[in-house]
């Protein structure tokens, strides 16, 4: 069963944080992705641009309209995205308490609906 462990948490950066915070948020990160590599569980892990790089596609009368930022005015915003492919929730649970992340926001587990494999639509089962 696939889970995405939803990375949330504010925004920062080496100004902000420090450089050695910086670095040791990174070599915990690095390290979260070899041990779930190693575990055999590791689909694909992303982190994601700050969110003023973000463009966000809504609906207005039927039209499709852009906006520069995030959907959300948050000081916490998505940061990452983390696949991961156990036996049930729990397994996920037990993954997500163990992401860098946690220490800074909070850590959504959510199990896919459907995913794509060699371009069609799979149930995630």
């Amino acid at each position: 069963m696939r889970y995405t462990l939803l990375l949330h948490y504010p925004e920062m950066d080496t100004a902000s944080l420090g450089p050695e915070a910086m670095a040791e948020g990174q070599r915990d990160f690095s390290k979260y992705a070899r041990d779930l590599q190693d575990a055999g569980v590791l689909v694909s892990a992303e982190v994601l641009q700050p969110s003023s790089n973000t463009t966000t596609l809504t609906l207005a009368e039927g039209t499709p309209v852009l906006a520069t930022g995030p959907f959300a005015n948050d000081p916490v915003q998505l940061g990452g995205i983390v696949v991961i492919d156990v036996p049930d929730l729990d397994s996920a649970i037990e993954w997500g308490k163990s992401a860098p992340a946690l220490a800074w926001g909070a850590i959504e587990v959510r199990p896919g609906a459907l995913f794509t494999l060699d371009g069609e639509w799979t149930p995630n089962t």
